[in-house]
């Protein structure tokens, strides 16, 4: 018997949309009297099944060598290129309708990959018709979004009125007059005809005539400015100017006329807000984003051979990252991951604008945790071993694919000033203070800051795990060991959250605890608890996950107690750490009131005073702000931010501090508007779009992020931004051949980009932190105010978009070779 029914091509072909004829069995019975009766019979139900409906989607961009259209038939939208189409209409012709068969006649056409791919392996060439290309046009090609630069507020030290009065302008062009466009005590902003030259740095002289109509100045009336910078708007050029002063400027009688004047009629001629709305803006996003970042910031002090990591930015989602290089005592181990000889090739590595790949896993004997790990340049010079390495590391429980990133440490962003900082501190000397000297001393120490992304997913471990790894060489694998020390390391960990968005407080408190799960008992110890929930610690990994419901019994405390019975309660599990041996549990109410909710509400109410409250990680006084401004002026991940927009969600916003690799490049050249990117190549894909928005709506602000891999196909010479941009979720793109070809393809015409996008739905924003701006516009501009703090409210969620494409190539080319 067999399946392989390419012998019998011509017969196929023949019997194309023959089979519901009613001659069929005779036709069939008479062709088919040299073939074997078993495989007769196979063969009959092989022609039933090409004539059975189909109702699947086809869709060929990337796939084949050959540029691709939307192709309608019936109800139905496919995307064929000209060869597909033409064996499409072929097919149909034939088979009468859309059957099994002309799917698989158009996904199997001579200028598919695969089958290139195949042929190549037989050792034949095909031969492929070129056509020409066909013009193509797409409903949706633009996802216009603006950038928001994080760490950039550009403080301005006095306020702005807009104010529009004649000036006589002299410079070495000559005399001119023009118009201010708003007037400030030290400066102005006025408009001249692009044809009047101006340099910025030069020296001008201003007259005001239309304040000299009903004012006074005294002896002089003409006024020295220095150019600072100079805008061009179509046919004018706008001119911000800033006072020079010959004398003591603060005796000056014109600067004390203009402080009085701008704040006797700023209510009346406005103030200029532009600059604090965008500052006020950027931070509100910036403070959305942060608390979901999925890479660890590590900052690291020392020289040469004494470098370590000192302080670690935390929060949830990067959590399980500083978790993950932790010994068994909780110690950390991140100087395993951060050694001094890969800070070395870590600089190499920032001079060509890539990160550092290390592949770990960590050997768990007697109780006791080891560490190994190799970055890709102490393997690239043995590629067999490599593989050996990568399939015998990918088969451990705990394999992760980690990027390091370095930069350096952007001492001058330690402060981040609120806008028109003089005006706001004026009503509460407690603004914008300054980082302290003592914190100043400690910054100071650093000397890089390495970001750490845990890359790992399903697909790529799968890929990995096939790798032949039986003969590898042990003693190979231990020079990646890492030596435990008997002097623990520490990592300050501090937490990068605005605000703490707990809904009760939480103490510390430890004690014993039964956790029943069906049949199963284990001991735990408590960590910490609140009214409603808390946090258990157990000495070896579960078997426990997140969803399910335990039964607690705390045999100690109900020594202490006979008015609660405190066994048998139900904990619904809301959060596991990576290692399952830290769970956070909520109280699980069916019908009755939760005895346990009860007895720690009335533990924490009779012993306040003497319990220990716990905060989210431990805090360096006044460390903790500078440290996020340096961190948040060197972030070079795109965030997308997701807003909501009735029952919709929308992306109009980007966030991130720096263009860092091709994608936000790529986006920029794609936008056909000035200063905004076009976000097609990560949603252009929407199946995958359509599945993350689903997410989305079932995510709390707890929840893990959901992770997503796209591969995206650059071809910048095509016209058509459906042309210059294909790109594939990992379903369509799940074995390492496809991929392959996907990867060449694009090579072939442009550029390759794997990313992974991380999905977090976002908390409450910290309006104590946003509100002496906002309190500011809306004091001036209510309509502004409101409609400023609706952007601030309808932030729903945060996409990290982690550009991973020096891995997938790596992958894909050592599973290949």
């Amino acid at each position: 018997m067999t399946n392989n029914f390419t012998k019998y091509k011509k017969i196929i072909d023949y019997f194309r949309g023959e089979v519901a004829s009613k001659d069929f069995e005779t036709k069939f019975a008479a062709k088919s009297t040299q073939i074997p009766k078993s495989e007769r019979f196979l063969l009959k139900m092989e022609l039933k099944r090409l004539a059975a409906p189909c109702s699947r989607l086809v869709d060929l961009r990337g796939l084949v060598d050959g540029e691709c259209k939307p192709f309608q038939h019936e109800e139905r939208t496919h995307f064929l290129d000209d060869v597909a189409i033409k064996v499409f209409n072929e097919n149909i012709t034939l088979y009468g309708i859309y059957t099994v068969g002309v799917y698989e006649a158009i996904t199997n056409t001579d200028n598919n990959f695969r089958v290139i791919y195949q042929k190549e392996k037989a050792g034949i060439k095909p031969i492929l018709d070129k056509k020409p290309k066909v013009q193509k046009v797409f409903e949706k090609s633009q996802y216009p979004a603006k950038l928001y630069k994080f760490g950039e507020y550009h403080n301005r030290s006095e306020e702005r009125m807009n104010f529009s009065i004649t000036l006589l302008v002299t410079s070495q062009e000559g005399k001119v007059e023009c118009h201010s466009s708003d007037i400030s005590v030290n400066g102005c902003r006025f408009r001249l005809p692009s044809t009047t030259k101006m340099q910025i740095g030069q020296i001008i002289s201003i007259r005001f005539l239309g304040l000299e109509e009903e004012f006074e100045f005294g002896s002089s009336d003409i006024f020295n400015y220095e150019v600072k910078n100079i805008q061009l708007v179509d046919t004018l050029q706008l001119v911000g100017v800033k006072r020079v002063y010959d004398e003591d400027y603060k005796r000056d009688g014109f600067k004390q006329f203009l402080s009085g004047f701008i704040q006797g009629n700023k209510r009346r001629y406005k103030i200029n807000l532009d600059n604090t709305i965008s500052a006020l803006l950027t931070r509100n996003f910036e403070q959305y984003v942060l608390p979901k970042s999925n890479e660890l910031p590590v900052f690291l002090s020392g020289e040469d051979e004494s470098l370590r990591p000192k302080y670690a930015l935390t929060c949830l989602n990067n959590h399980k990252i500083f978790e993950y290089w932790q010994d068994e005592c909780k110690n950390s181990t991140l100087h395993f991951l951060i050694t001094p000889d890969r800070i070395k090739r870590l600089k190499k590595a920032f001079v060509l604008g890539k990160s550092l790949l290390v592949y770990s896993f960590i050997h768990h004997s007697q109780g006791k945790s080891y560490f190994y790990s190799a970055d890709e340049e102490q393997l690239k010079d043995d590629q067999d071993f490599m593989a050996e390495f990568l399939g015998f590391a990918a088969n451990k429980a705990d394999f992760v694919i980690t990027t390091l990133t370095l930069s350096d440490v952007k001492k001058d962003k330690v402060d981040s000033f609120y806008t028109l900082s003089d005006s706001l501190t004026k009503k509460n000397q407690y603004l914008n203070l300054p980082v302290s000297e003592e914190n100043l001393q400690k910054i100071d120490e650093l000397t890089y800051l390495v970001v750490v992304n845990d890359i790992t997913n399903a697909n790529s471990t799968t890929i990995y795990q096939a790798f032949p790894a039986d003969n590898i060489n042990a003693s190979k694998i231990k020079a990646f060991g890492h030596k435990r020390i008997n002097t623990p390391r520490t990592v300050e960990e501090i937490g990068i959250n605005y605000q703490n968005h707990r809904q009760e407080s939480r103490f510390k408190f430890q004690t014993d605890v039964d956790v029943t799960n069906n049949e199963l008992t284990l001991p735990a110890q408590s960590l910490d608890f609140s009214a409603s929930g808390l946090k258990l610690e157990f000495d070896e990994a579960t078997v426990l996950n997140k969803g399910d419901v335990v039964h607690l019994s705390f045999t100690n405390l109900q020594k202490i107690t006979s008015l609660f019975d405190l066994k048998s309660l139900p904990y619904v599990i809301v959060r596991i750490n990576e290692k399952k041996t830290i769970i956070n549990l909520r109280v699980q109410i069916d019908k009755h009131k939760h005895i346990g909710k009860a007895f720690f509400k009335a533990l924490i109410e009779k012993n306040k005073d003497k319990l220990t409250p716990d905060e989210y990680a431990s805090m360096v006084q006044g460390l903790v702000k500078p440290l996020r401004n340096i961190y948040s002026s060197s972030l070079s991940i795109p965030n997308l931010i997701i807003q909501t927009s009735g029952s919709r969600y929308k992306f109009e916003a980007l966030g991130c501090a720096q263009e860092y690799g091709k994608l936000m490049p790529t986006m920029r050249e794609l936008s056909d508007k000035v200063g905004h990117y076009n976000l097609y190549p990560v949603l252009s894909n929407l199946s995958m779009t359509n599945d993350l928005m689903l997410n989305l709506k079932k995510m709390h602000a707890t929840d893990e992020p959901i992770s997503k891999v796209l591969y995206v196909a650059v071809n910048p010479d095509a016209e058509n931004i459906e042309d210059r941009v294909i790109t594939k979720i990992t379903s369509e793109l799940n074995t390492l051949k496809l991929q392959n070809l996907f990867m060449k393809g694009a090579l072939r015409r442009g550029h390759f980009l794997c990313l992974q996008l991380k999905l977090s739905r976002t908390n409450v924003p910290d309006m104590d932190y946003l509100n002496p701006e906002l309190s500011y516009i809306s004091s001036y501009a209510i309509h502004r105010g409101k409609q400023v703090e609706q952007e601030v409210w309808n932030v729903a969620g945060v996409v990290q978009v982690l550009d991973i494409t020096q891995e997938a190539m790596m992958r894909i080319k050592l599973g290949i070779k």
